[in-house]
């Protein structure tokens, strides 16, 4: 699964986006950190291991509601240009 992991002090939220077991808690032990989100900024950051996400997927993982809207929210980075 692939879910947010709450990390910050009280009241000033952060969070890891994580590929965990499902069964696994909250803030367990994950598999692999693919990213973080930072809601406390303005406009919210959000920092994404796109390819490691996608492989995960490819391997059965399921994104949760939340990570899947901020997947589908931030931008794939654009290709390079190739010189001429």
């Amino acid at each position: 699964m692939i879910r947010l992991a709450r990390t910050g002090a009280r009241k000033q939220p952060h969070y890891r986006i994580v590929v965990i077991e499902k069964s696994r808690a909250r803030n367990g032990r994950p598999v692999e950190v693919v990213g973080t989100y930072n809601p406390r900024t303005n406009p919210a950051s959000v920092e994404l291991k796109r390819d490691r996400v996608e492989y995960w997927v490819s391997k059965g993982a399921q994104m949760s509601e939340r990570v899947n809207k901020l997947f589908s929210k931030t931008p794939a980075p654009a290709a390079p240009v190739p010189a001429a």
